[in-house]
């Protein structure tokens, strides 16, 4: 179930970066990158060298996974 914060925190599409997608999945940063590399969260998109970011679809589909 998504709630107003997370409808807010997250933008209506495109990408989020990794600091948007630890305010609506409540897991610290290493947990999340670990949770990456196992599968459990959806994989990275490089925008950038140093510019990673996760597709909004991808996050939404997993918060309403739960």
């Amino acid at each position: 179930m998504t709630t107003n914060t997370q409808k807010q925190s997250l933008p209506s599409e495109g990408y989020c970066r990794l600091r948007q997608v630890l305010s609506v999945i409540p897991v610290c940063s290493t947990t999340w990158w670990n949770g990456v590399k196992t599968g459990r969260f959806p994989k990275p998109v490089k925008l950038g060298p140093r510019t990673t970011a996760w597709k909004v679809d991808d996050i939404r589909a997993l918060i309403a996974k739960g």
